[in-house]
């Protein structure tokens, strides 16, 4: 998180005006970033207040961060956050990136399919060798292109 933040105290449960005097925004800005942001779900009580746990916090915090501090569009701190949930332990904006694992070869589901040595099944590999050439090419497009928005975000900080 950003340094400004103050350490989240250890409770199971916080109301609205705890978490925006945690993350420094008002009320209204939490309901909305609840609207716009579907990991960002609190609880309600009985009463029909707003319960957060901690990891809404932690979440509402983060958020804070990619709009304000790492000034991401509303559509670009969606997609950051979805990635950085499907990946969990990924590093974040703040380390190294590493550079991207990938593995030419077919899954095993599919490897059947590939190692049989017909005719028809070599036909097929020849066929698709230049479509997994150009595939490759793209991927060094993409990788060049994540390394140069690094750089620009680098340059921002």
């Amino acid at each position: 998180m950003s340094q400004s933040s103050p350490p989240i105290p250890q409770k199971l449960f916080f109301k609205i005006g705890e978490v925006c005097e945690l993350a420094g925004v008002q009320a209204h800005v939490l309901r909305y970033w609840e609207t716009e942001f579907p990991m960002l779900t609190p609880q309600k009580n009985r009463a029909g207040q707003r319960t957060y746990r901690r990891r809404d916090v932690e979440m509402a915090l983060r958020i804070k961060e990619l709009l304000y501090d790492e000034q991401y569009t509303i559509a670009g701190a969606k997609k950051k956050l979805a990635s950085e949930l499907r990946a969990p332990g990924r590093e974040t904006a703040s380390e190294q990136p590493k550079a991207p694992v990938r593995s030419l070869q077919p899954p095993p589901s599919l490897a059947g399919r590939f190692s049989s040595s017909s005719p028809k099944a070599s036909e097929q590999r020849g066929s698709l060798k230049p479509i997994a050439k150009q595939l490759r090419e793209i991927l060094d497009l993409l990788d060049e292109g994540d390394a140069e928005l690094e750089a620009l975000r680098a340059k921002k900080k």
